[in-house]
């Protein structure tokens, strides 16, 4: 492995472990690590550094869903247009180009189930290129980022055997 590739390992499932720390595991100098982290951010390799928060033990009411989209591409452009119209709506967090029955995947956030379904079918069905969408609301978080959201309870049920 080589320098790059470990501290973005690293970064990745810890965005705030110090520049020091992390070049006293990966055996290099502190100048080593900040000249890597900053060449990476130049060449748009580390595109941000995200807090991953479980919303729902919070009082923000918060609706995650995940809308699957199918479009007709647009010649000579394929997908990318209706991307970046998708993408630049401040309720999308996510859009993906997929594989499958549909051609892209948009998270997107609200405060209420209505709020995404008036999204859903105000301003990304009314697209001219977009043919058909498949809402799916995301009841609960398991897994998200490698992080496990919630441990499970421990069984307080007595033990009897016969």
């Amino acid at each position: 492995m080589n320098l790059k590739q470990d501290i973005l390992k690293a970064i990745e499932k810890d965005a705030r472990v110090d520049a020091g720390e992390l070049a006293i595991r990966l055996g290099t100098t502190e100048a080593e690590v900040i000249k890597a982290m900053a060449d990476m951010e130049n060449e748009g390799i580390i595109c941000g550094y995200h807090t991953l928060i479980d919303w729902d033990k919070t009082s923000v009411e918060k609706v995650s869903a995940l809308i699957e989209v199918r479009v007709t591409p647009q010649r000579g452009q394929g997908f990318d247009n209706i991307a970046e119209r998708i993408y630049s709506y401040p309720e999308v967090t996510s859009v993906y180009l997929i594989s499958g029955g549909f051609d892209l995947l948009v998270t997107l956030e609200g405060k209420t189930i209505r709020e995404i379904s008036q999204f859903v079918y105000e301003k990304l069905a009314t697209m001219e290129t977009v043919l058909s969408t498949a809402t799916h609301f995301i009841l609960k978080k398991y897994k998200e980022h490698g992080t496990i959201m919630e441990t499970a309870a421990e069984d307080a049920r007595e033990k009897v055997s016969f």
